[in-house]
């Protein structure tokens, strides 16, 4: 459902039912985004599970892990570099370009960063403005995500748009050269990374891109590897539903050729309360309408009453969707083990069909939106800003209009406004503008006041970590 800002348990529970599969006798395996140093110092900590439904060791795959994220942010900033001095070396000649779109970044929240000059000073290149985003939203981060292999990764390494010429022509990193170079920066970064959780389940963590700005999903080569591994594959997609699973489903699945048997959703106490029993049901009523069989789970917190748990569960006997209470926190695959067999129980009896896509690739960028706003965030209308109109006509100038859509907007909410909680109906959408993605195969739409790159609250999780006789202390 739509996440509280503490976030609502996604990792938590997805780490406590492959393991509760595997308490079962079934095999059972996990493949999980890596997470970002960002939140972990930042407002919602770490992102490897928590309690008794962890993967090991948490510390270093909050932190640095096997350098996969470096050698993202690496190769990101490697094209800047190559780009700028293409920049200061055709000053004047016909190829020169007058737009650039390709920014830096960094795996941090710093919002100081968002807008910046380069370039400044005596014979330091080309002063102009420029920025940072975090190094999840980074497109390197998606074609890792999205690539089948390293041939399938030159090639969309190769199709990166990194500006405009003042012909008004698309520029490439194929027309700047250095795709080599890239590929050495992420030979070993393609590859999976394979740990376990407290109970010896097999995790394949690898790739981290956000749902709210990026495509929310881990790595096809780990989710494939996983699926040759298990019978039972269980991964997550960022945020709620109307983020994380669309774009699981719209973008990934069609790339991958994948589908899964079973959604489950998960919710909170403290996630209805804040969004009400509305919130879960318009979650509900998506999935299916993207041809997805759900279960609710509710993963259970140590002040929920038996009340509270009947309470939604009675509810989705009235919806007819199974539901069941999950405590993998307190006690891992034990505390997951009711909702491993309504899972095994309703893939037998109603697995997901074929996926009903929420648009097709043949429509046009304004129907895609359309179509995602109308039909999964209920909007009443949608606005373009003029920045916006003037991007659209150029995709499709330069023929790329046919790629899958990748919304960026705030997690809090369907509609664009972080404070319209719940279940809004009828509101005005707007997009102001158009992110192209082209090596990653995918147009990224900017919604409302969404930022590539966060900032840090009033008081930092950072303020809480310390290193105390050698143990690492309050990196949850």
């Amino acid at each position: 459902m739509s996440p509280t800002r503490a976030g609502i348990g996604k990792t938590t529970v997805s780490i406590g039912l492959s393991m509760a599969f595997n308490r079962m006798g079934l095999k059972s395996a996990l493949a999980l985004r890596e997470p970002s140093m960002g939140p972990c110092f930042g407002m919602k900590g770490g992102a490897a599970g928590g309690g008794y439904a962890q993967v090991l060791p948490m510390e270093k795959i909050n932190l640095h892990f096997t350098g996969d994220m470096h050698a993202i942010t690496s190769a990101n900033n490697l094209i800047a570099a190559l780009l700028d001095n293409y920049i200061f070396r055709h000053q004047g000649q016909p190829n020169q370009l007058k737009t650039v779109l390709w920014r830096r970044v960094i795996d941090m929240n710093d919002r100081a960063l968002r807008y910046v000059v380069t370039g400044l000073g005596d014979g330091n290149g080309v002063a102009r403005e420029s920025g940072f985003d975090i190094t999840p939203a980074s497109e390197i981060m998606a074609i890792l995500c999205l690539a089948s292999n390293m041939d399938d990764l030159r090639r969309r390494l190769e199709n990166i748009l990194l500006g405009v010429t003042c012909e008004g022509k698309p520029f490439y990193m194929r027309d700047l050269g250095g795709v080599g170079a890239l590929l050495v920066l992420l030979q070993d970064a393609i590859n999976p990374n394979l740990v376990q959780t407290v109970e010896h389940t097999g995790a394949f963590i690898h790739g981290g891109p956000f749902a709210n700005i990026a495509h929310g999903c881990n790595s096809i080569i780990a989710t494939k590897m996983a699926m040759s591994h298990s019978d039972y594959v269980v991964t997550e997609a960022g945020f709620g539903a109307d983020l994380g699973a669309e774009k699981f489903l719209d973008i990934k699945c069609r790339i991958a050729r994948i589908r899964p048997k079973l959604t489950v959703l998960v919710v909170t106490t403290k996630g209805l309360a804040e969004a009400g029993m509305a919130n879960m049901d318009r979650h509900i009523e998506n999935l299916r309408a993207m041809g997805q069989t759900v279960v609710v789970t509710m993963n259970r917190f140590g002040d929920d009453t038996d009340d509270d748990v009947s309470r939604v569960r009675n509810h989705c006997c009235d919806l007819g969707v199974g539901f069941a209470a999950n405590e993998a926190f307190f006690h891992g695959g034990e505390g997951c083990r009711e909702l491993a067999e309504l899972c095994i129980k309703t893939i037998e009896k109603q697995p997901s069909g074929e996926i009903q896509y929420v648009y097709d690739l043949n429509d046009s960028v304004e129907q895609k939106v359309e179509k995602l706003a109308r039909k999964v965030y209920r909007a009443g209308r949608v606005e373009f800003s003029s920045k916006a109109r003037k991007a659209m006509a150029q995709i499709s100038e330069w023929g790329l209009s046919d790629l899958p859509l990748c919304m960026a907007k705030t997690q809090y909410s369907f509609s664009d406004d972080p404070k319209a909680v719940g279940a809004p109906e009828g509101f005005t959408f707007t997009v102001r503008d158009f992110v192209v993605s082209a090596g990653a195969g995918m147009i990224v739409a900017v919604s409302g006041d969404i930022l590539r790159m966060p900032g840090l609250p009033l008081h930092p999780q950072s303020e809480k970590i310390d290193i105390v006789d050698g143990i690492i202390e309050g990196l949850a």
